[in-house]
């Protein structure tokens, strides 16, 4: 049985950037799923495994949050006027228009 080293890198968790975390899962789970492991070394696999799992889980709602705030900065912006003031939108649609 060949031990392969599929600890992170020296980073932690916390530290890491979501692709290098997620790599890092993949190969945990990999070495979990089709190598004899020892107990002890899957249990200390498992436990990085949840820090880069939460790590991973934490920066995808940091960039959800980001986008939605982005989102929402769009259409705030579209539905007022350069003043600042809201743009009327019922009153335009009383007006009879040539053009």
């Amino acid at each position: 049985m060949a031990k392969r080293s599929n600890q992170p890198s020296q980073s932690e968790p916390s530290e890491i950037p979501f692709e290098e975390a997620l790599g890092q899962l993949e190969s945990i789970i990999e070495a979990m799923e089709h190598e004899s492991l020892p107990l002890e070394q899957l249990v200390s696999q498992y436990e990085t495994g949840s820090k880069l799992l939460a790590r991973c889980e934490s920066l995808l709602q940091s960039a959800r949050d980001r986008v939605e705030l982005i989102t929402l900065r769009g259409s705030s912006s579209s539905e007022t006027s350069p003043t600042g003031q809201t743009a009327p939108e019922d009153t335009e649609s009383d007006d009879i228009r040539l053009f």
